[in-house]
């Protein structure tokens, strides 16, 4: 299978209707804003939810969730002894091995990994380094900027209490019985990716694998509803897909995406580049 054969750069633009679309673990699980009050998504929920959407539509995952997995794998590392042999940290084959990788997984050729892992206890004694590591860097074609809301956003933060303790004996309520709920009621956010195909030809990431990818960014927030986030309170409104003419492209990624202005209400304006039209994709 040839690797990619043009340069992409994508967007997307979607709608947070009472959620809490990416919650921080440093600030009460508040959603994410930055420090002028724009909401924030993060690059790895972004992949987080690609990744799920993927492997739900049949391709192999490495980075899987553990209540999606799809093996026994009890680990990162563990999967990968399992699916590229026992020798796969060898230095001798790290090239056969990062190969083998980007073959087997897709997001893996896409995202790129870091296999890091303890050297055998043998070979450290040997080279007299002791207890070292050694890592397999994979690095990948597509890059997944953060998302950030159009306007700043106001966090709506709600206490709740549970009618059952979940630990004391059931004299009184426990400590665990009161907590805090956070949610953005209304906002529009929007995000970027490019796909590179120089980086492409290393890891095997082609023309489908673009194909795959973009039609999931449609159906990003399918099957991902939680107590934050219901369902039918993230939606994609749009996907700007922008394929260039040639493997450089005519235009950096900068330029690109900086033709594309989204207002707060979910409408947007966009400038014409010469050569350059991107498909414009409606969400569900």
């Amino acid at each position: 299978m040839s690797s990619l054969s043009n340069k992409i750069d994508f967007a997307v633009i979607l709608r947070v209707n009472h959620a809490n679309p990416n919650g921080d673990p440093l600030n009460g699980n508040r959603p994410r804003t930055d420090y002028s009050g724009l909401g924030e998504i993060s690059d790895v929920c972004l992949k987080r939810k690609l990744r799920d959407r993927l492997q739900e539509s049949g391709a192999a995952i490495f980075v899987q969730s553990d209540d999606r997995k799809d093996d026994d794998a009890t680990s990162l590392q563990n999967r990968a002894f399992k699916e590229l042999g026992r020798d796969f940290d060898d230095p001798k084959n790290k090239a056969k091995t990062a190969a083998k990788a980007c073959e087997k997984w897709l997001d893996v050729r896409a995202f790129g990994q870091l296999f890091a892992m303890k050297k055998k206890k043998a070979d450290a004694e040997d080279d007299g380094a002791g207890d070292t590591g050694l890592s397999i860097p994979i690095r990948g074609p597509v890059t997944v900027q953060f998302a950030f809301s159009v306007a700043p956003v106001d966090v709506t933060s709600t206490q709740i209490t549970k009618s059952v303790s979940g630990e004391g004996d059931g004299t009184k309520r426990g400590s665990d019985t009161m907590g805090m709920k956070h949610r953005i009621d209304n906002a529009v956010y929007v995000f970027f990716g490019s796909m590179n195909p120089q980086l492409a030809e290393r890891t095997g990431f082609s023309d489908a694998d673009a194909e795959a990818i973009k039609a999931q960014l449609l159906r990003l927030f399918e099957n991902d509803a939680s107590s934050a986030r219901p369902e039918g309170t993230m939606r994609v409104l749009k996907v700007f897909w922008w394929k260039h003419s040639s493997k450089p492209g005519q235009y950096s990624s900068a330029r690109v995406h900086g033709t594309l202005k989204v207002n707060p209400d979910g409408t947007y304006t966009l400038e014409n580049l010469d050569g350059l039209i991107p498909e414009e994709i409606d969400g569900f």
